[in-house]
């Protein structure tokens, strides 16, 4: 079953768990390495949806200035 798409709120937390799992310093070099990884991979997807989310405004502004103009 593929994996329901995460929300922008909780790509965020678990980006904040994983700044703060790092700075503790509880963490082997290999794990904060992996950490460091998966907070990369969290990163640009949280930029992907920006980069939708702004698309998406762009249309709608655009859309609502035609319709002004008319």
């Amino acid at each position: 079953m593929p994996k329901k798409s995460e929300s922008y709120e909780d790509m965020m937390i678990k980006l904040e768990e994983i700044v703060t799992s790092i700075e503790s310093s509880k963490l082997t070099l290999e794990e904060s390495m992996k950490a460091y990884e998966n907070g990369v991979k969290l990163i640009n997807k949280l930029y992907k949806t920006l980069n939708t989310y702004e698309g998406k405004i762009k249309v709608i502004k655009n859309n609502v200035e035609l319709e002004v103009e008319e």
